[in-house]
């Protein structure tokens, strides 16, 4: 339905022209909307947040997994230093959330979990190291030393590049991606801590059982695990046999 405007006011002639062709040619195709508002609950990010544990738990659940499938006897190192990197990282975020107001959200969960990667990747080389050395002849005693010598350099240097990406994300971004890089640098100490005081020591411990020093069948470092024909057990004396004859 047309509707009709009008402008009263003292102008001269000139004025009145100047303002027709203002509001004849100046005047632009908009179209005003009414403005909709949507309120969000508390709820909402609560759920998120639940989520975001969720899927880091089971994570963590599918790497232990798969650690105990590939490794069988190794496996039960990846999981006990898992579970405790896991309980540091909780007794980590609570001494923080009180000292600090430190506050755990999504990205926060994203570097938790990133970490898990980490841990991961230490026990891998590690574990790759020590069946590199049994497959040489050593048995695993000298293997677990002469493999943590070779293997602790390379997860410290990956270790300290993720230290160092978590410190300049810190310094140099904003809002919640540093939230991502604090919690990246947490996780990424608590590895050091824990492949350094407690998986190398447990692994000096199992070295010393027979299960796992003589290269039982679910020990993970059996020939078949290894990919050798003889037992590791009995290649070193084969081997002196061999060179006596």
């Amino acid at each position: 339905m047309p509707r009709n405007a009008q402008i009263t006011g003292d102008f001269t002639e000139a004025e009145a022209r100047s303002l027709s062709n203002s509001l004849k040619f100046g005047a632009l195709p908009i179209r005003f909307a009414e403005p909709s508002v949507e309120t969000v609950g508390p709820s909402l990010a609560g759920n998120q947040l639940s989520a975001g544990i969720t899927a880091g738990a089971a994570g963590l659940l599918i790497v232990m997994i798969y650690c105990l499938g590939y490794y069988r006897g190794l496996g039960l190192v990846v999981i006990a230093s898992l579970v405790i990197s896991a309980l540091m990282t909780y007794a980590a975020v609570l001494v923080l959330a009180v000292a600090a107001g430190f506050a755990l959200t999504l990205p926060g969960i994203a570097g938790l979990i990133v970490g898990v990667g980490i841990t991961a990747d230490s026990f891998i080389i590690y574990f790759e190291r020590i069946r590199d050395e049994m497959r040489d002849g050593k048995s695993m005693r000298v293997a677990v030393e002469l493999g943590w010598a070779r293997a602790r350099m390379t997860c410290l240097a990956a270790d300290a590049v993720s230290l160092l990406a978590a410190v300049v994300l810190y310094i140099f971004a904003i809002g919640v991606v540093r939230g991502f890089a604090f919690a990246l640098g947490i996780s990424t100490l608590i590895d050091i801590i824990i492949f350094f005081f407690f998986t190398k020591p447990l692994m000096t411990i199992f070295a010393r059982w027979t299960f796992f020093n003589s290269g039982g069948r679910w020990s993970g470092l059996s020939a078949s695990s290894l990919g050798l024909d003889g037992e590791p057990s009995t290649r070193p004396r084969e081997r002196e046999m061999a060179g006596g004859a």
